[in-house]
């Protein structure tokens, strides 16, 4: 046994199949077969249970895995700790954001964290995916109701709806007071693709729920921010997209009185938790909680 039978054994665990795990690792199918067969013969004990279609690990094969990728986590701190001596910190962050809040909040951090780490690589994807966590990203920022438990999920802080217009809209079409109001108006917001948009809206404990047909959608919300701002409709958004606006009074809320919500109500970072992260993965999470932080600070009323 040593790392790198270990290491087959975490590719296969992972991918949960021989194939998979295969081009992953840039081997014949037959040849990671066979090392698999090498490694339980050296054990003495079953590590998978197999099927035609997948292939589930036994207790010994999950315990066994645990212990290589701890021996692969100290790996890459050792060879981390060799590169950073005699240089500023290193590395490379991949980074997943909405592409609204990410261009619109989040933008600002990244590029001061970038002049405070100049040597760190970091790799930026804008974009609205389901799938949080892949091979190129270590880091997630999504809005979700509730994170899934395969993750580490660290709070960003709340999310936060507002129904808006222009003053040029409200001075033609007066801006709608009710929910059934705002149902009947043109509605510019995000959608979700094979289903009718619900609005929640809560009143203390009080919940109500509005079925929306927007007259302008998109998963882009600097888009829909041009269309707020051009007086096409009423914009249901979170508040950071049209906070500037809402200060100078350039645009005007409404429905004050409820807390609205269509897709998630929390903004949260999410990462693996048995990935080994750099210093400089590390170093970014601790940046963007603190950045994060000092926002809702300074959001709180006084």
């Amino acid at each position: 046994m040593d790392l790198q039978t270990l290491t087959l054994l975490v590719e296969i665990i992972d991918a949960g199949n021989l194939s998979q795990a295969a081009r992953k690792l840039k081997m014949t199918r037959a040849n990671v077969s066979y090392h698999l067969t090498q490694l339980e013969k050296s054990v003495g004990a079953q590590l998978f249970k197999r099927s035609t279609r997948h292939m589930e690990p036994t207790e010994v094969g999950l315990r066994l895995a645990e212990h290589g990728r701890a021996i692969q986590n100290e790996m890459a701190a050792a060879r981390e700790t060799v590169a950073d001596l005699g240089q500023g910190l290193q590395g490379r962050v991949g980074i997943s954001v909405p592409s609204g809040y990410g261009e619109l909040v989040m933008s600002d951090w990244l590029i001061d964290f970038k002049r405070l780490y100049p040597g760190i690589v970091l790799d930026v994807l804008f974009e609205n995916r389901a799938d949080h966590l892949r091979d190129e990203v270590d880091i997630a920022i999504r809005v979700i109701s509730e994170p899934p438990l395969s993750v580490i999920a660290r709070s960003l802080g709340p999310v936060h709806y507002v129904a808006c217009a222009s003053r040029d809209y409200v001075a033609q079409h007066g801006l709608p007071t009710t929910l059934y109001e705002l149902r009947n108006s043109p509605v510019i917001t995000a959608g979700v693709t094979g289903r009718q948009l619900r609005l929640a809206a809560y009143q203390g404990e009080e919940r109500q729920e509005v079925l929306l047909e927007p007259t302008l959608i998109s998963e882009h919300f600097p888009f829909l921010r041009q269309g707020i701002l051009a007086g096409l409709g009423v914009g249901l958004v979170p508040d950071y997209v049209m906070q500037r606006e809402l200060a100078s009074g350039a645009v005007l809320q409404t429905l004050q009185e409820y807390r609205l919500s269509i897709f998630g109500t929390h903004m949260y970072l999410l990462y693996l938790p048995n990935r080994h992260q750099t210093r400089a993965v590390r170093t970014c999470i601790d940046y963007l909680l603190e950045m994060a932080g000092g926002m809702q600070k300074h959001d709180e009323p006084a």
